[in-house]
């Protein structure tokens, strides 16, 4: 741990932090709200207003693009009984039974809700209460019920895997698509708006931030939660279909997703709850961070053709119990598309079946920072439980 000013702290020597995300964290750090100190991850990177790899705990306030445009987005993980022979020796047929069970890409929704997404869109319905017409609204055309069990694109995968005992796992990272994103940048206009009211400057505009106790601050805590539990269903959604693609694949039709699911793991990384830390209950924001109680189980993904990981939390008390998300990001998209080829893409991809295509550039592994690497800054964060390898890789253009 590297001790960066009195109300910062870091698992990534302040050496190879890049100087734009140095004075985000100095930034950030000197907003009054802070509790004790922020925390950053050894994935961090520059983000909107506040890094992507940061443990954000604050007392009496949130910054809304402190927490994340995709809010709730996350991790999920199911281990089968099944092994590496018993899946077919050419992949393609999952990877593409995948590809038309779940829309993928930006902007890409299912057609109708399908009727396994139908109790959690009355699930979240129910939860919205008042505030289910203004989702509506929001959500305009791209209907958020339709949102529902669909990836998305960027660094939102699915993935079979393997761990180091060739077990068969099903794996995927997405979030609130469209809609949460939509929530989320209507309170970061509405916390800038707060912001020029009250004649509050800043270091940066994107760290404006909304007072608990307040009107904004309300409505704000309740769209977050809703969004977060949209995403958590929205992986639950996606992974069940993943699972009868994984039933129709090993017994010839659907009907045996229960019998092949052994485990399951979900965990956001880009939200906000109430903790108890250091003898107070004060909110934590998690921005691109996983939470990582003491036994606690979580999910690091690497990036394509790279190794993820099973981690179990250490709790670490200086940390505020959080460990990073990922790889984190080493070039921008523009910057990859520049500097890797397809080449490279089929070098870093082979043996694994992948749909191939040059929009997958910039999320080739060189993009990242070594998942490796991430993984021995976190020791004293979380302990690898299992290590993944990919063998079908599924995204969104």
């Amino acid at each position: 741990m590297y001790q960066i000013n009195e109300s910062a702290i870091s698992w990534l020597p302040p050496g190879q932090i890049e100087p734009a995300a140095m004075q985000q964290i100095v930034n950030l750090a000197s907003m009054p709200f802070i509790y004790r100190h922020v925390a950053i991850m050894p994935d961090c990177h520059v983000g909107m207003g506040a890094t992507v790899g940061s443990c954000i705990p604050t007392d009496g306030a949130i910054i809304p693009a402190a927490v994340g445009v995709d809010i709730g987005c996350g991790m999920l993980a199911v281990r089968t009984p099944l092994a590496r022979g018993d899946l077919p020796a050419d992949l393609s047929s999952i990877r593409e039974g995948i590809e038309r069970r779940i829309p993928l890409s930006a902007g890409k929704y299912n057609r109708s809700v399908s009727s396994t997404a139908k109790t959690r869109v009355a699930a979240l319905e129910n939860k919205a209460g008042e505030r289910l017409g203004f989702y509506k609204r929001l959500s305009g055309r791209a209907d958020w019920r339709l949102q529902l069990g669909s990836l998305g694109s960027g660094n939102h995968f699915i993935e079979i895997t393997l761990d180091e005992s060739e077990t068969v796992w099903a794996f995927l990272h997405s979030g609130s698509r469209g809609i949460g994103n939509k929530i989320a940048m209507q309170h970061i206009r509405t916390a800038q708006r707060v912001m020029k009211r009250e004649s509050i400057k800043l270091p940066d505009r994107d760290l404006a931030y909304l007072n608990d106790g307040t009107e904004e601050f309300d409505e704000y805590i309740r769209d977050l939660r809703w969004a977060q539990d949209f995403a958590f269903l929205n992986r639950e959604e996606m992974m069940d279909r993943v699972m009868t693609e994984l039933s129709y694949t090993v017994y010839g039709e659907g009907g045996h997703e229960g019998e092949l699911e052994l485990e399951r793991i979900q965990c956001h990384h880009k939200f906000t709850q109430k903790e108890r830390h250091y003898g107070k209950d004060v909110w934590v924001s998690r921005k691109g961070a996983i939470q990582a109680k003491e036994g606690q189980m979580g999910l690091i993904p690497g990036s394509m053709g790279t190794a993820s990981y099973v981690v179990r939390g250490l709790g670490r008390v200086d940390a505020f119990e959080t460990a990073p998300h990922g790889a984190g990001r080493r070039f921008s998209r523009t910057q990859a598309r520049k500097r890797f080829t397809m080449d490279d893409f089929d070098r870093d991809m082979r043996g694994i079946e992948v749909r191939r295509s040059k929009e997958f550039i910039d999320e080739l592994p060189g993009a990242y920072k070594d998942i490796d690497t991430v993984m021995e800054q976190s020791r004293d964060l979380v302990e690898i439980v299992h290590t993944f390898r990919q063998i079908v890789n599924v995204k969104g253009d």
